[in-house]
């Protein structure tokens, strides 16, 4: 799931703060179970929902990012990057997604100094809304508009609100290839941590179903921010896989590439999602 470009959210809690809604929410139908619909891996978003009374939990194991400018490295390390997921209808899910530990180090070659800094991540709430086939079929659009709230720390924290809007889509070209799109827009925190701006962008990726159990995704991910402190425009590509070990769990592995001096040089991740 792709909520700002360049970033990825085990949250202990999480299932106490949803257990209510997951009350209001009827049990499923007694009907065929849904494919496993999961966030991960990848840059875009899937247009599918979680079906009624159903929770799928996802959680990255470990993510790293490198970043260069100029004589100035930065190494991101992620670990527990959870996202739990509600379906409360048919077509609507809510989600909550949270990251328990981030590490960053910085090192200036030209000064001769490394910076360490650690710290949990920023609470994000959200909502999708399907309004065309919610199990993924044929052609699905759906509408996700998300909530990030500031109880991170310093190191892969906002330091203030933010919020946006995104659209996935996804098309069945054939029985093993499909287009996925998730335009978005954003009120992007501004970088000194005060204050919001606007930032828009796009994922456009095909997914290819290699067996029944193995998949895999290539995208491109272009994304305008529009920050006072600097207009940059990144560009990512990606390519992930994800096994099913059985219907209800998947297992993921995922790279990014910068493609041009806006963006990170590189990102490697992998992760779990279960549905219960």
């Amino acid at each position: 799931m792709t909520i700002a470009a360049g970033t990825r959210s085990a949250l202990p809690f999480a299932p106490a703060l949803l257990l209510p809604i997951a009350l209001i929410a009827s049990p499923a139908a007694a009907e065929e179970q849904r494919e496993l619909c999961s966030d991960r891996p990848g840059l875009g978003t899937p247009a599918c929902t979680v079906d009624r009374g159903d929770v799928i939990f996802e959680l990255g194991l470990g993510d790293w990012t490198r970043d260069r400018q100029g004589p100035v490295r930065t190494d991101t390390m992620q670990v527990g990057d959870a996202l739990v997921r509600i379906g409360l209808t048919d077509s609507l899910e809510a989600q909550l997604g949270w990251t328990a530990y981030g590490h960053v180090r910085t090192r200036d070659r030209a000064a001769g100094t490394v910076g360490k800094a650690s710290g949990i991540g920023d609470v994000t709430l959200a909502l999708r809304q399907n309004l065309r086939n919610p199990d993924g079929s044929g052609f699905s659009v759906a509408v996700m508009p998300y909530a990030s709230l500031p109880a991170g720390g310093s190191a892969i924290g906002a330091g203030d609100w933010g919020g946006g809007l995104l659209v996935p889509m996804s098309f069945d070209l054939s029985d093993s290839l499909s287009l996925g799109v998730t335009p978005q827009v954003d009120a992007a925190v501004d970088g000194d941590g005060d204050g919001r701006h606007l930032g828009y962008g796009s994922v456009v990726g095909f997914g290819f179903g290699l067996s029944d159990s193995l998949s895999a995704a290539a995208e491109i991910s272009l994304y305008r921010d529009r920050d006072p402190g600097g207009h940059n425009t990144q560009a990512l590509a990606g390519l992930s896989m994800g096994w099913q070990a059985g219907g209800d769990t998947q297992f993921d592995v995922g790279v990014n590439l910068g493609l041009n001096r806006d963006s990170p040089d590189a990102e490697v991740y992998f992760g779990i999602a279960r549905r219960f």
